[in-house]
């Protein structure tokens, strides 16, 4: 495995805990105590990793990418789902679960665009710039895609949790099959087909076009001026 793919990975496992962790310290704050009683509120990489999510997904799709198109192109994954419970979450002593959720839901796609942030303002430093160009399009790639709105995704939990009650409880009942659903669409069929010369992949050409806008933000906001 080449260095590049190391670096990728490891930006990778960082990006991921950072997401769940802040999930976890959201729902602290709003009152549950969920995740910090099963040992979750923690940087230790090792509470948070999740064997396929976090390291056996990215290696097939990185040696998926390396043999077909010869170069890892895109990263994904996940860690371990922080454990919330929505009817111990309050603002101001008053129970709101599913205003709430999407409140908890935010803060990891919100912990991924700060951590891009981060990374524009460390490449000022000049070190490790290649390490730090992946972990920006890593996690702006994971805030991005964690907002599409089906659950168990972040944006699809956001969406019920501000959508009218009807459409939320319908939108809720994807929860389960949902993320079986994106996996097989996004990654794994366009892999696939790929091998019959077939070209389907909504997920890289989205990005394709929407990850170079979001970078350019980032390096407008981090004193990188256009960019170039």
């Amino acid at each position: 495995m080449s260095t590049g793919t190391l670096e990728v990975i490891l930006a990778l496992v960082i990006s991921v805990v950072l997401h769940e962790l802040a999930h976890g310290a959201a729902a602290r704050l709003l009152g549950d105590t969920t995740a910090q009683r099963a040992g979750r509120l923690t940087l230790n990489p090792l509470k948070h990793i999740d064997p396929f999510g976090s390291i056996l997904f990215p290696l097939i799709l990185a040696v998926g990418q390396l043999s077909t198109i010869g170069h890892v192109a895109f990263m994904y994954g996940w860690a371990k789902p922080v454990p919330v419970n929505p009817m111990e979450l309050r603002l101001n002593g008053a129970r709101h679960p599913r205003q709430l959720m999407a409140v908890v839901a935010a803060a990891g796609p919100l912990m991924n665009f700060a951590l891009a942030v981060l990374g524009g303002f460390l490449l000022n430093i000049g070190h490790s710039v290649d390490f730090l160009v992946y972990f920006i399009e890593i996690n702006l790639v994971l805030g991005l895609f964690n907002l599409f709105p089906m659950p168990p995704m972040d944006g699809g939990r956001i969406a019920v949790g501000v959508l009218p009650l009807p459409a939320a409880r319908w939108l809720a009942g994807f929860e389960r099959q949902g993320i079986i659903l994106v996996l097989l669409v996004i990654f794994i069929l366009p892999l696939v087909l790929a091998q019959f010369g077939l070209r389907f992949d909504p997920f890289q050409e989205s990005m394709g076009r929407i990850l170079p806008w979001a970078e350019q933000i980032i390096l407008q906001i981090t004193g990188h001026g256009s960019g170039n």
